[in-house]
């Protein structure tokens, strides 16, 4: 027998888009009367087409979990986080499957994405690129529900993005180190990797923007891009701060991504702790263990495995149709210190 058509066959015959099929096919208001005639005109040439993502009667929903294939201690976090879930997922009916594709080549990532397909819906976290926005229309072209996991691809038509305010994080970040300098401790690093996730971009972003708005007496440097790793960062930092500047006129760094643990070493051997404050994400256990000695000042958090279990159950919700699937109360961004750990 014939397969049946997509939603992305009747908005091609229909010349409309993916959305407004799926508006008209489920009744929802905001498509003009013209418009609902070409598209159930499309319906009644090509057949009804099977509900985007909606399984079988008596099957799991199937979704995927997609990261970076990065060894850094925030994605194994997640990793882990993802494997904690599988009771709730199981009682949820959900049958999840996590895919780790090497972020260093986009186009290789954007490939293996787009074969992500023997499910209904796809939680994301990867690098805001050209190739990886096509995969991701694609995918949802095809009737697969997609949302961003923690960072957003902007530009493409994944369905929302759960996570933290990533421009407000880096916000948090500046003032905390802002309010730490003092005398002739007058200047911010702010120290990443080469990364194309827009959660780092944004965060630089906000440091840059709290700085500039309401500390104008402060001096912001950027340091060249660190190795992911905590000894290469350690190395960079090192020769960075033998590099021209004063090390005595450093208040703070924030460092946006991984390489925390080197940094704090860094610091430690260049005998500028506890002077220079660090401020960092994710409470990993190294993080943990840092706080406790004095190795951070700040660690911003966001409940990851509240995380993880939101992006499942925004992906169920679009699966059966549920008005108001997108709405979701995102995570709120928490100041861990030494003296507030759990």
């Amino acid at each position: 027998m014939p397969s049946a058509p997509t939603i992305a066959d009747i908005a091609r015959i229909a010349g409309v888009g993916t959305a407004t099929v799926d508006r008209v096919l489920n009744r929802r208001p905001g498509v003009n009367a013209d418009t609902v005639q070409r598209v159930m005109q499309a319906v009644a040439e090509l057949g009804a087409p099977q509900q985007p993502g909606r399984p079988r009667r008596g099957e799991n929903f199937r979704f995927a979990f997609v990261l970076p294939a990065d060894e850094s201690p925030f994605l194994g976090l997640v990793d882990r986080q993802i494997a904690q879930a599988a009771g709730d997922f199981r009682h949820r009916h959900i049958t999840e499957i996590t895919h780790r594709f090497d972020a260093t080549d986009p186009a290789l990532f954007a490939a293996e994405l787009a074969q992500v397909d023997a499910c209904e819906g796809i939680a994301l976290l990867a690098p805001d690129l050209p190739p990886i926005k096509l995969a991701i229309n694609e995918l949802v072209r095809s009737g697969v529900h997609v949302v961003t996991l923690f960072s957003d691809v902007a530009g493409s038509m994944r369905e929302t993005c759960i996570g933290a305010d990533n421009r407000a994080a880096g916000r948090t970040a500046g003032l905390l180190l802002a309010r730490m300098a003092g005398g002739a401790r007058d200047t911010l690093l702010l120290s990443s990797q080469a990364t194309r996730l827009s959660a780092e971009i944004e965060r630089r972003i906000g440091f840059a923007q709290v700085i500039e708005e309401r500390f104008p007496a402060l001096h912001m440097l950027r340091t060249p891009d660190l190795p992911a790793d905590d000894e290469g960062a350690c190395t960079a930092l090192q020769a960075f701060l033998r590099g021209g500047i004063d090390p005595n006129r450093v208040a703070g760094i924030y460092n946006v991504g991984s390489g925390s643990a080197g940094l704090a070493r860094a610091i430690e051997q260049a005998g500028l702790a506890p002077q220079v404050g660090l401020v960092t994400h994710d409470l990993t256990e190294e993080h943990r263990n840092l706080l406790g000695a004095n190795g951070l000042s700040y660690v911003l958090h966001q409940d990851i495995h509240y995380c993880v279990l939101a992006a499942a159950r925004v992906l169920r919700a679009l699966c059966e149709n549920v008005r108001g699937a997108l709405n979701v109360v995102q995570p709120r961004i928490e100041i861990l210190t030494a003296e507030n750990l759990h």
